[in-house]
């Protein structure tokens, strides 16, 4: 009886050794069925895009943006409508019949306003509602009198500056691509462009291809180092944001003279992230370089940003098709290391970094203890939205594997 036991347990063992394996293995080829099992949690707590993070108030949000866009994304490859209702459930309750958006107000100068802006493209593409347009309009409209420095990259906001984040490359520059292809607006492109080369200009650091999170002209803030301007690590997500404004501008570039230079930052780009890979999971770290230190960790949503960045980039050609091996091992090393799931059958992506800035009250200072201390969450959207997004990419990728 006791030679049976032992049996059946070894059996046992082994089935569920296989399966997982199994899962890890497939983990690169099954990216919409994790996007979708992701949104199908998403949509179960927050019934209403506009409820995400628990919200209770309708505002006008870079997150939800972020979710929408993704959410759409979503839609364009399954043809799911539910998806698409999803995302109108948040433009259903921000704007007005005259195209302006409750709560904004564009004199706060604020960039992350701008980000949802890009969600409003497809939706006025799908249903040719003009309602959509005059919003898209009303965004573009901040842009004109919104601050730059004297570089031509937008202050990340009126109560920041002189300063330009990473961030902010990802909620205004995408828009600005986007916006001149459809009305014909060169100038929006050339602002977009020039943008994304200053930023790495200004923010790269020569001896690991990383860039810095903020960089200060005025070089007045206490984070700013009193040389370059820039803020003192490389916080994931920043890096993250400035990753997917390259590749998400590029799908607006037919021909521009700057091209070939944003090309080469995606190259350098690329480089720079794989050399900081965690080796073990595939993953990356909040303070990218630093994975050492005492409560340095795992973070989910620079780990998809950048995953999706990698997966986009080796799809156009934009990169080597040698990183595609990259992008799968941090595709998999998500799903297995930062992928959890829920009592309820749902699943989670943690740790994801909640918020993280620079400056403000209380002063954020950019040392990596504030980057670690700083609170997580499961599915902040910030992490899963991205997320979906790599899910997509890694089954277009992997489809077209030769």
């Amino acid at each position: 009886m006791r030679t049976k036991s032992v049996i059946l347990l070894c059996v046992i063992f082994s089935v569920c050794f296989i399966s997982c394996k199994t899962e890890k293995e497939s983990a690169s080829e099954n990216g919409l069925k994790w996007s979708e099992k992701l949104a199908e949690t998403i949509m179960n707590e927050a019934p209403e895009l506009w409820q995400v993070e628990g919200s209770t108030k309708k505002r006008w949000e870079y997150t939800k943006g972020l979710m929408g866009t993704a959410f759409m994304e979503l839609y364009s490859v399954t043809d799911k409508k539910l998806y698409l209702d999803y995302a109108k459930t948040y433009t259903n309750a921000l704007l007005n019949d005259d195209g302006s958006i409750k709560g904004y107000r564009m004199s706060s100068y604020n960039i992350d306003k701008i980000n949802s802006g890009k969600m409003l493209f497809p939706l006025w593409k799908q249903s040719g509602d003009s309602v959509y347009v005059k919003a898209i309009h009303l965004l573009r409209k901040q842009l004109e009198t919104h601050p730059r420095t004297s570089a031509g990259g937008y202050w990340h906001k009126k109560r920041y500056p002189h300063q330009m984040w990473l961030d902010g490359l990802y909620m205004g520059a995408p828009f600005l691509a986007e916006y001149a292809k459809e009305f014909n607006d060169p100038e929006s492109l050339d602002i977009a462009m020039n943008w994304l080369i200053v930023m790495e200009q200004k923010a790269r650091d020569a001896n690991t291809g990383l860039l810095y999170h903020g960089w200060d002209e005025s070089k007045a803030q206490k984070w700013a180092d009193k040389n370059t301007g820039c803020s003192p690590n490389f916080w994931g997500r920043g890096m993250g944001w400035y990753a997917m404004a390259l590749v998400d501008v590029l799908d607006f570039v037919e021909e521009h003279p700057s091209k070939d230079k944003v090309l080469a930052i995606v190259n350098r780009l690329a480089e720079a992230i794989v050399k900081v890979q965690d080796k073990e999971s595939g993953v990356w770290f909040q303070v990218l370089d630093k994975p050492d230190t005492n409560g340095n960790y795992r973070e989910g949503s620079v780990s998809a940003m950048f995953t999706y960045f990698l997966y986009k980039a080796v799809y156009h050609g934009y990169i080597d098709r040698g990183y595609l091996a990259n992008a799968n091992k941090a595709y998999g090393g998500i799903i297995n290391h930062l992928i959890k799931t829920k009592a309820d059958g749902g699943i989670a992506l943690s740790p994801v970094c909640a918020v993280a800035g620079l400056g403000g009250k209380p002063y954020r200072d950019g040392s990596v203890a504030y980057y670690i201390n700083e609170k997580k969450k499961d599915n902040d959207p910030k992490g899963s939205g991205p997320f979906i997004l790599a899910g997509i990419w890694c089954e277009k990728c992997n489809e077209n594997r030769n």
